[in-house]
């Protein structure tokens, strides 16, 4: 299930991205050969008008062809006596422009809308235990891996109904502590998760919490979570300061990444692939719909700032190439921008075995 969920996460934010690509490139005029999701080889397609809807077997990524946005493409067109005015390369400067942002366009505005949604349906939202109502529930924020918690299989997101030698009628977050820090015994631990009620026999156990070796604990977080939801106005406000703190932190964090690469001293283990993104997509989906809303919504951010990457094979590179014909005011040559991204998205993918190895060494 968590990989069918991973599956139309990414499906959703490829064609959100690739959209916005391919309704630009109509509406500026140029002929668009082929809108793909996934890569090559083709599984199927279906052809409506000029353009080609396909489905491909690598679910890795999507695409848009636009004629002529291959150089050799258009001299070949060209040579042939083909018509290119409709071309990638005949358009102005700023028509292609447009083209190659709007992708990254697309992504940011879907994370807008997303954000909106969760606001005002209503987010999990932690509250102080000294603020809680009644209607907010005690949920499972953490599960320390290899401590007794983990053990016992209580995953994350799971809403604690109670535990102790008898269930207590209004468990909270400080009688918890104070139970694992005294008790001798083993402790009966009841839990909601996927709509099944659950007991484990959780033994407390000392060192697992840093800075405190003599401390007793199970290996969990405990914290009360209610639902809030926002009117439209505030829904709006709250969305767009949200996308922008997000956009910025996440710029922050992968040109902080990219140094660390260049330096050799980048941390892997800290970065998620597509494998350690189907976990995290599971933790989220644990944690109720909105939730998943958000995660999504935080992903489409992330595409957004990588593929504005001045790197050749992302929407960046393309600009980055557009910018430098702009200012010298004379096409580069074909031959060099095909060789520049052929070896973009080589270094791209050997990037995505490295993540991937790393999320399949921290899961062994």
């Amino acid at each position: 299930m968590t990989i069918l969920l991973f599956l139309a996460v990414l499906f959703v934010l490829i064609l959100v991205h690739e959209w916005g690509h391919f309704i630009v490139a109509k509406k500026t005029g140029m002929r668009v050969d082929e809108f793909g999701i996934g890569f090559p080889p083709k599984l199927f397609g279906i052809k409506k008008g000029e353009t080609e809807y396909t489905i491909n077997l690598l679910p890795i990524g999507g695409f848009v062809k636009i004629f002529g946005e291959d150089a050799t493409d258009a001299a070949h067109a060209a040579k042939s006596g083909e018509a290119v005015s409709r071309s990638f390369t005949a358009k102005s400067k700023w028509a292609q422009t447009a083209v190659l942002l709007a992708g990254v366009t697309m992504n940011v505005f879907f994370a807008w809308l997303l954000f909106v949604a969760v606001f005002m349906i209503g987010s999990p939202t932690a509250v102080e235990e000294e603020q809680h109502s009644e209607n907010a529930r005690l949920v499972i924020t953490n599960v320390v891996p290899e401590s007794p918690a983990s053990e016992a299989g209580i995953p994350v997101g799971a809403e604690v109904i109670g535990f102790g030698q008898t269930a207590e009628v209004r468990p909270t977050p400080s009688s918890f502590r104070e139970l694992t820090a005294t008790t001798q015994e083993p402790i009966a631990f009841v839990y909601e998760a996927s709509g099944e009620i659950r007991t484990a026999q959780i033994m407390p156990v000392s060192g697992i919490i840093e800075g405190e070796p003599d401390r007793q604990a199970v290996g969990l977080e405990l914290t009360f979570v209610e639902t809030v939801r926002k009117s439209v106005p505030d829904a709006l406000v709250e969305a767009s300061a949200l996308t922008y703190k997000s956009l910025l932190a996440i710029t922050v964090g992968l040109w902080g990444l990219l140094a660390d690469i260049v330096m050799l001293d980048a941390d892997l283990s800290q970065v998620a692939g597509p494998v350690g993104i189907v976990g995290l997509v599971g933790d989220a989906a644990q944690f109720g719909f909105t939730s998943l809303l958000m995660f999504t919504a935080v992903i489409s951010l992330n595409l957004a700032v990588i593929n504005l990457l001045p790197f050749p094979a992302l929407d960046g590179g393309r600009l980055l190439f557009v910018a430098i014909e702009a200012i010298i005011r004379r096409p580069i040559d074909p031959v060099w921008v095909a060789r520049l991204n052929t070896l973009g998205f080589i270094l791209l993918m050997a990037l995505m075995v490295a993540v991937t190895y790393s999320d399949i060494s921290k899961l062994i």
